[in-house]
Formats: structure tokens, sequence, C-alpha cells
């Protein structure tokens, strides 16, 4: 399929249209509140609080006996608030750690959640009510509702984000000297978890609540790789997440039958192993250029600093070469010195004046001396 025919299914296939457009603002708002998750190392927090909607999903539906997105997504969030609130309680009243009271809370309450489930399904309206489709998502039944309700609470949980950002920020990297200027850190610490609740709870009817954490994470986790900027940062993990978004409702369109919530997890697993093999500076293939460059310089300022001992023996003068096989010898090993010539001639810093015989330059005495004696520059 070419691109235009693919941007033609995308305008004017309704079904495909209104899922690719709830996925995309789904993980643009996933992607940029999942940052401060990812920042402050609480990327488990995205998995408790998406289990511990569960309950709220299934009350809601007992509640009301109505299964409309609105309401179900307004139960999700009020039992995925009071999971967090557990969990902050949790932490600061006893001695436990925050990751084992994350894995406790997402227990329990997910246990309680799977139970509510096994009811309600035995109840005369569980066909019904479908409320299962909620543990792995369902992308494919999103209706135009589902996406404006998408976007207009991610509109407002974004606004907030903006609002809120200098608190934010100063939450996510220096808590105490936030509190040292009195910002009061508890309610901006609940603000912001009840944010990612928000950005949450609007997606378990698309990615589900076993797959949902994966999207809050796997954006920021990516963006993470290519800046060092929380800005730049922001705006990249959004991106990412709509990218995936969209790219996992248009590979589920055309795969026949292939699920769009595991997709869109997939596709933003996809752009994390990009990111962690190509980004320019933190990416591993970057990492493995930087360490063979800084091998090669370290092997050439040995070869450097024999040529200027033996220099140093003759008055530190570069009239005199020595043999390539001295400087094996002084160097233990074999073509590794010819390598190493050759890079020091490129730079300068070595001259070949006979048949294999090399002597160091004024510019290598020079940095030498700068970089081996005591006292110099480097």
């Amino acid at each position: 399929m070419t691109l235009g025919e693919l941007l033609q299914l995308l305008l004017f296939d309704y079904t495909l249209r209104t899922v690719a457009l709830g996925t995309a603002a789904l993980g643009a708002v996933a992607g940029a509140l999942g940052c401060f998750a990812v920042l402050r190392r609480q990327s488990l927090v995205g998995d408790a609080i998406a289990h511990a909607a569960l309950p709220g999903i299934g009350l809601a539906f007992l509640l009301t006996g109505m299964r409309a997105t609105p309401i179900l997504v307004l139960g999700a969030a009020i039992s995925g608030w009071i999971g967090t609130l557990f969990v902050l309680g949790i932490v600061r009243s006893s001695r436990i750690r925050e990751d084992a009271a994350l894995g406790i809370v997402l227990s329990v309450f997910f246990g309680l959640g799977l139970v509510i489930l096994t009811f309600v399904q035995r109840r005369p309206t569980a066909a019904q009510a479908g409320l299962e489709t909620f543990l792995f998502g369902q992308a494919a039944t999103l209706l135009a509702g589902d996406v404006v309700l998408i976007v207009g609470v991610g509109a407002a949980a974004l606004l907030l984000l903006a609002l809120f950002w200098k608190e934010f920020k100063l939450l996510s990297f220096d808590p105490e000297f936030g509190a040292s200027v009195g910002l009061p850190i508890t309610r901006v610490d609940i603000l912001l978890t009840s944010l990612l609740v928000v950005a949450i709870v609007i997606g378990l009817q698309a990615v589900g609540v076993v797959l949902m954490s994966a999207l809050v994470v796997a954006p920021a986790a990516a963006a993470r790789q290519w800046t060092d900027s929380l800005g730049i940062m922001v705006l990249l993990a959004a991106f990412l997440g709509a990218l995936a978004g969209v790219g996992g409702a248009v590979i589920s369109s055309l795969g026949g039958g292939i699920p769009t919530g595991p997709t869109i997890v997939l596709g933003a697993s996809v752009l994390v192993g990009i990111s962690l093999l190509f980004a320019p500076r933190r990416g591993m293939l970057a990492g493995l250029l930087r360490e063979r460059s800084t091998r090669r310089r370290l092997a050439a300022d040995a070869v450097l600093a024999d040529l200027y001992a033996l220099a140093a023996q003759h008055g530190e003068t570069t009239e005199y070469g020595h043999p390539v096989a001295v400087l094996r010898a002084m160097q233990g090993r074999g073509g590794g010195v010819e390598r190493a010539l050759a890079r020091l001639e490129a730079r300068g810093l070595a001259r070949e004046v006979g048949a294999g015989q090399w002597s160091v330059t004024e510019a290598g005495i020079e940095r030498a001396r700068n970089v081996f004696l005591p006292g110099g520059d480097e």
C-alpha cells in the first residue's frame, strides 16, 4: 500500500479514522504524562493504577446498570485514584518500600476487580455487560463519543500539566528544594498522580488494564534516549505515543483480525528499541562507536608516549627514526601499532622518516608534554 492510499484510508474510512484519532489522542496524553513517571522512577505506578481501576469499572456497572463509557471511566478513575492513595499511605506510614506497596495494591485491587467481573458475568445482564473487554482492550469498538471523551479529558489533563509545569518539574528533579521554598509537595504529588490516573483510565477501553501501563512508559522511555530537555522529552513522547496509536490502528485494520491494543503496545515497544539502538547520545550504537573511538585514541596516545620516550633519549629531536619492531616490543602487541601510527600521522603527531622508521613531530612532542608530563594541560 502506498502512502497516498494509506492517507486516503485514514481520511475516508470512518471506523479506522475514529479508532486512529482516539488512539492517537490517547497515546499523546499517556506519553506526555508518562515522562514524569519515568523520570521519577515510578514506572510501576502506571501498572498499579491500571489494575486498581478494574474494580471501579465493575462497581460502576453494578451501581448504575449502565455500560456508558463516561460512567465506567469515572468508576475506573475513582478506583485508580483510591489505589494510588493507598500506595502513598502505605509508603508514608510504614517501612514498606514503594515498589512493594505498588505490588501489594496492584495485586489486591486486580484480584478484587476479577471477583467483581465474575459476579457481573453471572448476572442476567452479563451478555450486555461485556466488561471483560477492559482487561485487554478493544479499540475497534471506539465510537465518536468515546473519541470526544478521550480528547476532551486528555486536553484538560495536558492543560493542567502546562499550568503546573514548574511545580511538576521541581517535584520530579528536586522535591527537597521545592519543600524548602514552600511548595506543597504532597499536594503537587497527588495532583500529578491524579493526572496520570486520568491518562490511564481513558485508555482502558482501547488498550486494556493489562497493557495500558506500557503505553504510559514506552513513549516516555523512547523519548528520554533522544534528549536531556524535559520540554522536548514531553513533546517527543506525546508524538511517539500518537504515532504508536495511529500505527497500531492501521496495522490492525490491514491485518485482518489483529487486536488493536496489543498492536499499539508492540508499536510503542519497537519505537523504544529503535531509540535504544540509534539515539545519537544515549543509544547503544552511539555508545559502541564512542567506546571504539576512545580505544583507538588511547592506543594512539600510548604509541605517541613511546615515540616521545625514544625521542627524549636523543634530546627530544625529531630527526631520528625508530623501527616499528621496537614500538611493537614496547607495546607488547602486533598490528595495532601500525594502525596507531597511521592515526598519529593523520593528526600530524608522527611521521615516517624511512622504511619502517617512525619519528615524533614537533606537534607530537608538544602534545606528549601536555598529556604525559606532570603539570601538563590535559
